[in-house]
């Protein structure tokens, strides 16, 4: 791994759309008949020595003042010092029944349509990169320089916070850094998914995609370094807390990461219901606590194709003030509605369908800082399985297991803002790189000062539409 060039490490690493549930798990009880359940212990409204010894703490994240713990709430003193430890959902599900987690048709050189003519290699599956002209993809349009061209992310370190990475993916095999990667649930297993899916690994594979052996998928900065932290558990019917997903994007802070990739929220929620006001706090303290060590949170806006500006209506953490928030977009119909004959007429040197048009998914308004490619997708050609209608969503890594368990290293797609979000991730990365000192704030207003407007404006994307080369050109 490289040598992280702005800050030192300091610290080891410690220990969709649906309903929050209250609690992450069921509440149980033990021998002596004692609630036992997950819940957040504010340290600002009381003391540490006032949690009583039968309550667990599973983390503690004094540097926010705050402890994930389980047992009985009612036995920490305070009304107001513990909140539930609610449930937090992946962003690639979305409300209306299209596509959640990767199509079945994965792999290099799935036929469509559109391929009358030889196979696809996976970089041409990319519509995202080619679009972004990040790097030296098949049939390049122009042949004129491209964002990696000036860096590909040297020096720079992010933090993916999900399901975890497969590192044994040969398209992430040189950028994940075992040392410092961590799992962040209750399970037994490490930072690797272990079944907790494969959304991470696809996340990862946006960021920092080396394209091994010019076989696989290009990310937007090969060279960065990351630090998986999972958080979702690989034991069945456990989800992810609250607890967790704090804690580890608090040690990411912790360990100099540049960024911290969180394509993880809550479904909107009325602002009035008993846990939002804590854990907006939780995340509020969260942000500032990554501000004072230069990390940006980049958070996917949700995918439940809501207006977030309305005062009944609040998504988290996307409109927590310090969380930069992503909404997505995409193409209808990239290659697999054109009619045109044959591969080599589809000129694949030129997007012929526009990608900046916000998904239909999207969740959009407050909130939303810039937009990116996400996917999309046409619902009535899903519905009714018309071959290729998957190519408009975001081809990158992934994982499958064989019969006996063993993980596979395989490509495959995915749609949401979960997609979106480590588009800007990378971006970050790739600033860092050339301006390894420039402040979370600075990067931030300059990520927008160089977005694009696109189609819906303000509403739909914040600031515009992420745009790397014009990121990377100010930097300079």
């Amino acid at each position: 791994m490289s040598d992280h060039s702005r800050r030192t490490f300091l610290k080891a690493a410690g220990s969709a759309v649906g309903s929050a549930a209250l609690v992450s798990g069921p509440v149980s009880a033990d021998g002596s008949g004692a609630r036992k359940t997950r819940f957040l212990v504010d340290l600002q409204e009381v003391s540490r020595s006032d949690v009583p010894d039968d309550v667990e703490i599973i983390h503690d994240i004094s540097e926010i003042d705050l402890l994930a713990a389980r047992g009985d709430p009612d036995a920490v003193p305070g009304g107001s010092s513990t909140t539930p430890d609610v449930t937090v959902y992946r962003d690639d599900q979305t409300y209306d029944g299209g596509p959640a987690k990767e199509h079945d048709a994965k792999g290099e050189g799935s036929k469509g349509p559109a391929w009358d003519s030889g196979e696809p290699t996976n970089t041409e599956l990319q519509w995202d990169k080619r679009k972004q002209r990040v790097g030296d993809l098949t049939e390049n349009p122009g042949n004129g320089r491209t964002v990696q061209d000036t860096t590909k992310g040297e020096g720079s370190r992010v933090a993916v916070v999900d399901t975890g990475v497969y590192d044994g993916h040969p398209d992430l095999a040189d950028v994940v850094n075992t040392e410092l990667s961590a799992n962040y649930t209750t399970d037994d297993y490490d930072f690797r998914p272990n079944g907790a899916g494969d959304h991470g690994t696809h996340v990862a594979g946006i960021v920092a995609g080396t394209n091994a052996n010019g076989e696989g998928v290009l990310g937007t900065a090969p060279a960065t370094e990351i630090v998986a932290h999972r958080v979702f558990s690989g034991v069945p019917g456990e989800g992810a807390s609250t607890g967790d997903t704090i804690a580890a994007l608090t040690d990411a802070a912790t360990k100099g990461c540049d960024a911290a990739n969180f394509s993880v929220g809550y479904p909107p929620a009325n602002p009035n219901e008993d846990w939002v006001s804590g854990v907006k706090e939780a995340y509020s303290r969260l942000a500032e606590y990554a501000r004072s060590q230069d990390m940006i949170i980049v958070n996917s806006a949700g995918n439940a194709s809501v207006d977030m500006t309305p005062d009944d209506v609040i998504s988290l953490p996307t409109e927590v003030e310090g969380i930069f928030g992503v909404s997505a977009t995409g193409p209808i119909g990239y290659l697999w509605d054109d009619k045109k004959p044959s591969r080599e007429d589809k000129g694949l040197k030129k997007l012929e369908k526009p990608t900046t048009q916000p998904a239909k998914y999207t969740n959009y308004g407050e909130g939303v800082d810039v937009s990116a490619e996400g996917g999309n997708y046409d619902l009535d050609a899903y519905r009714k399985g018309i071959e290729g209608w998957y190519y408009d969503l975001v081809y990158s890594s992934v994982v499958e297991y064989d019969a006996d368990g063993e993980p596979v290293p395989d490509y495959g797609w995915k749609a949401g803002t979960s997609m979106a979000a480590p588009q800007v991730t990378g971006a970050v990365a790739l600033a860092r790189s050339l301006r390894p000192d420039i402040t979370a704030e600075e990067l931030e207003s300059l990520i927008k000062e160089t977005a694009t407007d696109a189609p819906g404006g303000e509403l739909y994307h914040g600031a515009g539409h992420l745009d790397l080369r014009r990121l990377v050109k100010r930097l300079r």
